[in-house]
Formats: structure tokens, sequence, C-alpha cells
């Protein structure tokens, strides 16, 4: 999973729209990555394409997409790696200094 399609799902905790996802990211990662809107527009299409996420609500001018359930496990799988691959370099990190 790419770092974009992680930090979107993760975003997806609650139903939010795309700026809201934006900003999300931007706050979760400290101002380290900043998503572009054709990068998120993009990302979500093919997510829900993929059933990844769905659209929540379509207001006037704001559409708000929430995580499906392939959308849950492919982020509670993407977790598990993470900590593992956490867990693997805290044991190397010495190795490397």
């Amino acid at each position: 999973m790419t770092e974009t399609a992680f930090y979107i799902l993760l975003s997806l905790s609650e139903p939010r729209h795309g700026y809201g996802i934006i900003k999300h990211v931007e706050e979760i990662t400290k101002g380290r990555l900043v998503l572009g809107s054709g990068t998120i527009y993009g990302t979500l299409k093919k997510m829900q394409r993929d059933y990844i996420v769905k659209v929540y609500a379509d207001e006037l001018r704001k559409t708000i997409y929430e995580i499906s359930e392939i959308g849950k496990t492919l982020i509670r799988n993407e977790i598990s790696r993470l900590k593992e691959l956490h867990t693997n370099a805290l044991m190397y990190e010495e190795e490397f200094e």
C-alpha cells in the first residue's frame, strides 16, 4: 500500500470530504505529507472503484467519503505489517550506526 493510500484510509476513521482528508493528513504527519487535490481525488476514485471507500454523502460541491469493510480489513492488515516493520527496524537499528 502506498503512503498516500495509507493516510487516506487512516483519515477515514470518520467520514470526510477530500479537503478534510488533505488537511487531516497534513496535520497527522505534521506537514511532512501534503497531498494535492489531483492525487487525493485520483486515489479516492480508484479506491471507490475497488470498493475500498464509498460515498457517505453527496452534498453541494462536497462528496463525503467513508471507508468500506474491505477498506477496514486492508488498513488493519497494513497497520499490522507496519508494526512488524517497526519492531524489526528497532531490533537492527544499531547495526547501521
